[in-house]
Order: structure tokens, then C-alpha cells, then sequence
């Protein structure tokens, strides 16, 4: 691999990061690697009506209670964050 193709695909790499918040970054920690992939993941639950359905179903419950506990797992969907340790 050249050193112009290693300055694109970095390059490009960084454009990404900057782009999309869960992409992640060399100095992202376990925990916030998780809540990118939780919430990821009850976006697209809330963003589908089918798959919102199926759990509906599969719960018991109504499509916009499904949707809104979605909605309200995403504040903190790993439970509070762990504490900071200062160097």
C-alpha cells in the first residue's frame, strides 16, 4: 500500500467519524460503543412499522406503546454511565 493510499483511506475514515456519531474512534470507550449500538438498534425498531408490530405482538402491546418504550429505552439504554477516572 502507497503512502498516498494510506492518506486516502485515512482520510476517509476520518470523513466518516466526522459524519456519523457511532462510527466510533480510536479513544471510544466500552460503554459508549454499546449505547451507540443500543440505540442504533431501537432506532431502527421505532423507524419500521413491522418490526414495531412484531413486538407489539409478541409483548402485547399497542404499536405506540412499543414505539414510545423504544423512544424512552434510548435516554440511557445501558443505565447510567461509568465513573470517569481522572489521571
Amino acid at each position: 500500500m502507497t503512502s498516498q493510499e494510506r492518506f486516502s483511506v485515512h482520510s476517509q475514515l476520518e470523513h466518516l467519524q466526522a459524519k456519523y456519531v457511532g462510527t466510533g474512534h480510536a479513544d471510544s470507550t466500552k460503554f459508549e460503543w454499546a449505547v451507540n449500538q443500543h440505540r442504533d438498534s431501537h432506532a431502527l425498531y421505532v423507524g419500521f412499522d413491522s418490526l414495531s408490530s412484531f413486538f407489539a405482538v409478541a409483548e402485547n402491546e399497542a404499536v405506540g406503546r412499543v414505539k414510545f418504550s423504544s423512544l424512552q429505552k434510548m435516554i440511557q439504554p445501558c443505565g447510567p454511565p461509568p465513573p470517569k477516572e481522572d489521571d
